[in-house]
């Protein structure tokens, strides 16, 4: 068998996670807390506020549990989200949870 055939593979392999990286990375560099707290806000109002749920409820912290970069709290909800802007946790009157993936 040709010796190419073995390093096309890793070369494959080699490439997508480069890819994966800068995506990441890039991921990573330009989202703001703006954008964190802005998207929380909305889904605060859209899915779990209730009736009078407003975006001015909102307001961000610095993260507040292991992995938690920023941690929003809009009203009596909680939402823990990491550096790449993904919700890790929630919390509210209800109690502790995990969003489900």
């Amino acid at each position: 068998m040709p010796g190419w055939v073995w390093w096309v593979p890793l070369g494959l392999a080699t490439l997508v996670g480069a890819l994966l990286a800068f995506r990441y990375g890039w991921i990573a560099a330009t989202i703001t807390e703006t954008d964190v707290i802005n998207a929380m806000a909305s889904r605060y109002v859209n899915q779990d506020g209730g009736p009078g749920a407003t975006a001015g409820d909102c307001v961000g912290l610095a993260g507040q549990v292991d992995g938690a970069w920023i941690t929003v709290r809009c009203g009596s909800r909680v939402y823990h989200v990491n550096r790449f802007g993904r919700l890790i946790a929630t919390s509210g009157a209800d109690g502790f949870e995990r969003p489900s993936t």
